[in-house]
């Protein structure tokens, strides 16, 4: 895919452990991707991202988990060690994909796409750290985009309303 693309549905990503997961699969949820890191000061989120998950994946929200180590070096295992990390430390269950860059020439086409739809602070594209959160509603659409300093519990308005609509 290219960052011409206009529907989220038309990318596909890699899980964890290897599997392609269209997004497409995914139409008509509310999706909350989320760069992630293992060693970070924000890892802690993972236990809002997964109380999010179980509180509202019956109604049709989508975390998923992208790790990255582009900042600081904060996720250096492989995949495999990134699963049984966040599984082991938060139990994560919501889907978690292969480790990406989402920042760069080796950025992942998902991500700059999402960075050209909902630019950061003054515009900017470029993802500053670990746990940037994009909020996607139904119709595909980036609902917004949040920083890593917002907490997965104060988004719960937002993915309320996203859920409603």
């Amino acid at each position: 895919m290219t960052a011409d693309t206009k529907d989220i549905g038309s990318f596909t990503v890699t899980k964890l452990e290897g599997q392609p997961l269209p997004l497409s699969e995914l139409a008509g949820q509310v999706m909350l991707i989320v760069n992630t890191a293992s060693a970070c000061g924000f890892t802690p989120q993972f236990a809002g991202l997964q109380a999010l998950h179980e509180k509202y994946a019956a109604q049709g929200l989508s975390v998923l988990g992208f790790p990255c180590n582009q900042f600081g070096g904060q996720d250096p295992g492989d995949n495999a060690e990134i699963g049984a990390f966040c599984q082991r430390n938060y139990g994560v269950d919501f889907p978690m994909m292969s480790k990406i860059e989402v920042n760069g020439a080796g950025a992942d086409p998902l991500f700059t796409w999402l960075k050209a739809e909902a630019p950061g602070l003054l515009g900017s594209q470029a993802i500053k750290w670990n746990f940037t959160k994009f909020l996607v509603g139904r119709n595909g659409e980036v609902i917004r985009r949040y920083a890593p300093l917002d907490k997965p519990e104060s988004l719960t308005g937002d993915i309320e309303a996203a859920l409603a609509a």
